[in-house]
């Protein structure tokens, strides 16, 4: 028996990293918002390792908040530990990563939700999706409330149908022991949607007081930290070590001796892994010649003794775990507190979706996170925020947000999930994106703001300051292009660089372009005027000295530009285009590209289909015109 529960303009189904920023956006966007979780206890929990940030994840942390998303901000509060990674190398590859201290990390977003105005928490199973003449208009949840809404995002994670499996064992369940999902999953195969099985998995917990840690080798943070949100200016947050072991040849052995107690290998596991996260057994048949892999125990908070065995993710049966755990230098006498698994789960096919995240089936209905077939919290949340943007835009009859390759992570991430789809969890990495050298860590604020301002996320004050950064880089960039110098002036200071003096005169922002020249050496020798913080001298520096290659990339990004705005329209009819290679047909009716640039990236899409395509939108658009 139903009854009416409410009415909203906006419903977000599920409360983890994608559900978070969803809600947040929406209600911050002045749309009325529900948001429905399985368990409030569970709002931004992180079932797997404790951290945030790494490599591209920590670049879409900062364009989270750069567009005006929570994430940065709350791990910014909730840290144990900030290390910024890769900076022997180039700025493009330099990534922030945080040990998070998980219940804190949680309580914060939980309470961050619950002071937001237009939003609303509700603790409830959603079991169905509320359709009508072939739109979304709302949800069902298991004691049989119905709440209407114009727009629904999903966000269920790892819960439809999840199933744990650890050894022989294995029972439904969501990750943590939680309650899975089950109708909604049948309800969603019933709408017509493709559904596929993932599988991911989790390392042991164990006791800090068992570790010791004398053989290891300790992992402190950065002494000066950075951050990742761009309004967090300092911190007195207490860092904690991580430390640093390795599996052993007894470990391998101990492994290799139970593969066939190996749910892997044994045929339980149905779901595809994720291929750069694999579990321990997984790495040791993968890698036989390997002799030892990294380890790291990870606190999971200040007020706890569990330890997170990152690099020990794992399905065998918990006697196999605690053998393994053993045979770790420092591990000898450990006590496990939680056991790994590995956990089963229904996940959407992304290509169904269109760049905004809306599903093309149904109109109304937004998916984000894990459910599309990523694995990740900062993947997940990177939806979350667009999923939620879009769907308050749809609210408020606006033009959807798309964020393109060359303007974020976050539009390489829903660019590859829409237009190539994935036969893995999906996990991004530096390497997907094309534009690399654009998409850096210090620049996402230049990249983002704007948008985050323009759609109402980012507050006056927050946008003032930004112009102001922008403006004082600007300048600084300009007075060192004026700023001529003799030699008998500046070789000692080049001298003293070890580099090579000049013969002629110059100006400083030639000087700065050479390798061995820091800003901070140009600084001293000529002060600028102006009142530049850390991250403005951080980016006078690197717009200068990577100035060649950035307008490289520049230029290929204006050709794609112009095959993105080449849009195509929706009621093409791509059967009836002579000349298009039937494989190419098929995938371009499935996919339905909103433009050619989207069309080209597509597998099996030619550039003779390409061609075929241009030609034929050149005529379309004529007869169009002459038509209206």
């Amino acid at each position: 028996m139903s009854y009416m529960g409410g009415t909203y303009d906006v419903i977000v189904v599920g409360a983890g990293h994608a559900g978070c920023e969803a809600a947040l956006a929406s209600a911050r966007m002045g749309a009325e918002t529900l948001m429905v979780t399985i368990n409030l206890d569970m709002v931004a929990f992180m079932p797997c390792n404790p951290s945030i940030g790494g490599p591209a994840k920590g670049h879409v942390v900062r364009e989270i908040d750069a567009l005006g998303g929570e994430m940065g901000r709350n791990i910014d509060k909730t840290f144990i530990q900030m290390r910024m990674l890769n900076t022997g190398k180039g700025p493009a590859v330099h990534a922030l990563r945080a040990q998070a201290d998980k219940f804190l990390y949680q309580h914060t977003m939980k309470e961050m939700l619950e002071k937001e105005d237009k939003l609303t928490l509700r603790q409830g199973m959603v079991d169905e999706i509320i359709v009508e003449d072939g739109v979304c208009v709302g949800i069902v949840t298991q004691t049989g409330a119905e709440y209407r809404a114009k727009a629904v995002v999903l966000t269920t994670g790892t819960y439809l149908r999840g199933k744990i499996i650890m050894g022989e064992l294995t029972y439904e369940s969501g990750p943590n022991n939680q309650q899975p999902s089950v109708k909604l999953a049948q309800n969603l195969r019933e709408l017509g949607f493709d559904l596929v099985r993932f599988k991911t998995g989790t390392p042991p917990r164990v006791h800090k007081d068992t570790i010791d840690f004398s053989k290891t080798e300790i992992q402190p943070g950065d002494e000066h930290p950075k951050f990742f949100s761009y309004e967090t200016k300092s911190s007195d947050n207490e860092q904690l070590p991580c430390w640093l072991t390795y599996t052993s040849i007894d470990t391998h052995q101990i492994i290799n001796d139970n593969l066939h107690r190996a749910p892997m290998f044994s045929g339980i596991i149905e779901g595809t892994g994720p291929r750069y996260c694999p579990s321990i057994e997984d790495k040791i048949v993968r890698f036989a010649d390997k002799p030892k892999h990294q380890i790291f125990l990870e606190p999971e908070g200040k007020d706890t003794k569990e330890y997170y065995v990152q690099g020990l993710s794992t399905s065998m049966p918990e006697d196999v775990q605690i053998k393994m755990l053993r045979s770790i230098p420092g591990l000898e006498k450990v006590e496990m507190m939680r056991n790994g698994y590995a956990i089963e789960y229904d996940a959407m096919v992304p290509t169904q979706l269109w760049p905004s995240l809306e599903t093309k089936k149904l109109p109304g209905l937004f998916t984000a996170g894990q459910i599309n077939g990523t694995s990740g919290y900062e993947e997940a949340a990177a939806q979350g925020i667009m999923a939620g943007i879009n769907a308050a835009r749809k609210v408020q009859n606006k033009e959807m947000v798309v964020l393109d390759r060359s303007q974020g992570y976050i539009g390489v991430l829903i660019d590859d999930l829409v237009t190539k789809g994935t036969n893995e969890p999906y996990r991004l990495l530096t390497s997907r994106a094309e534009y690399r050298l654009l998409l850096r860590h210090d620049n996402a604020d230049l990249r983002l703001t704007e948008i985050g301002h323009d759609i109402g996320l980012i507050s006056e004050e927050r946008y003032a300051k930004f112009v102001l950064k922008k403006q004082l880089v600007e300048q600084e960039i300009e007075r060192l292009r004026q700023a001529k110098v003799k030699p008998v002036e500046i070789n000692p200071m080049l001298e003293a660089a070890g580099s090579a003096p000049i013969v002629d005169g110059s100006n400083l922002l030639t000087i700065l372009r050479r390798p061995e020249v820091t800003f901070a050496m140009v600084d001293a020798f000529s002060p600028s005027p102006y009142d530049l913080d850390e991250d403005m001298r951080e980016q006078v520096e690197i717009q200068i000295k990577y100035a060649g290659y950035i307008e490289k990339q520049l230029g290929h990004v204006e050709k794609l530009q112009k095959m993105e705005k080449k849009r195509i329209p929706e009621d093409i009819v791509y059967d009836g285009i002579n000349g298009l290679a039937m494989e190419a047909r098929q995938k371009l009716n499935k996919i339905r590209p909103i433009s050619i640039g989207q069309a080209s990236r597509i597998a099996g899409v030619t550039p003779a289909d390409i061609s075929i395509l241009l030609v034929y939108l050149e005529h379309y658009n004529r007869v169009t015109a002459a038509k209206g």
